[in-house]
């Protein structure tokens, strides 16, 4: 089943619009009442401002703490809001590997790396009938992959060198995509040997989406994270 960030997004988008358009017509109001040197018109405009900021963080900070953490399995989808439509994620395949490339000249770690291949789709059912065929760039995501430990690792900076060696075209995330269209990109780690229960985290960097009810961005909110499986480490995989 897939996962939803966030979820009902048309509702919670329209609750979050709503709430400050909410609150900057009563600040106006408040206004007016100096203006005026109505006290009645500044208490009432000011009162009602701060219920509605009040009612709309105690609904997503409830969101947020009675959330839960989510692991998708591999091939299981996850859908991000981009307002008009939604793009959705799912990681097709991992390998490790402690070194790829030619026997003399290696692309190669101290520890192993992990290759996850990720595909991004453009669903095209989540667009309304008048959207049209116009491409979308897609939003900037954060990328980290955990381990059990709890410990992340950023993307390695000898992934396009690791890449190039194993003759690899990966299509960076942000390429635009039309309703329907999709492509593969890689996703290269360097983690210790050991490490295991690797998950990764593929989330929005997008900072007003920590105000949006039932965001995982939002404060104290839980994670959908891709489970990865695990493999030993070959000298130089196979990466389709």
């Amino acid at each position: 089943m897939p996962v939803y960030t966030p979820q009902f997004a048309p509702l919670v988008v329209l609750a979050f619009l709503g709430t400050g358009f909410g609150v900057v017509l009563c600040l106006l109001l408040a206004l007016a009442g100096i203006l005026r040197k109505s006290r009645q018109l500044v208490l009432g405009g000011l009162a009602v401002a701060a219920g509605l900021a009040i009612t709309y963080s105690v609904v997503l900070l409830g969101l947020s703490v009675f959330s839960s953490d989510t692991e998708l399995p591999l091939g299981g989808w996850k859908y991000f809001c981009e307002i008009d439509c939604h793009i959705a994620y799912t990681v097709e395949g991992v390998q490790e590997a402690r070194s790829v490339g030619p026997e003399m000249q290696p692309v190669s770690t101290r520890g192993k790396f992990v290759i996850v291949r990720l595909k991004s789709w453009f669903d095209p059912s989540t667009i309304s009938a008048h959207r049209g065929d116009a491409p979308l760039v897609p939003n900037e995501r954060v990328i980290l992959l955990q381990d059990g430990a709890g410990k992340t690792y950023k993307e390695s900076p000898k992934a396009e060198a690791l890449l190039a060696a194993a003759d690899i075209h990966s299509t960076r995330l942000r390429t635009a995509l039309r309703p329907g269209e999709s492509y593969l990109s890689y996703l290269v780690f360097e983690i210790p040997y050991e490490s295991t229960q690797l998950r990764l985290l593929l989330t929005s960097a997008e900072s007003p989406d920590a105000a949006i009810w039932g965001d995982e961005n939002s404060p104290f909110h839980k994670k959908a994270y891709f489970r990865l499986p695990g493999s030993n480490p070959a000298p130089t995989p196979h990466l389709p």
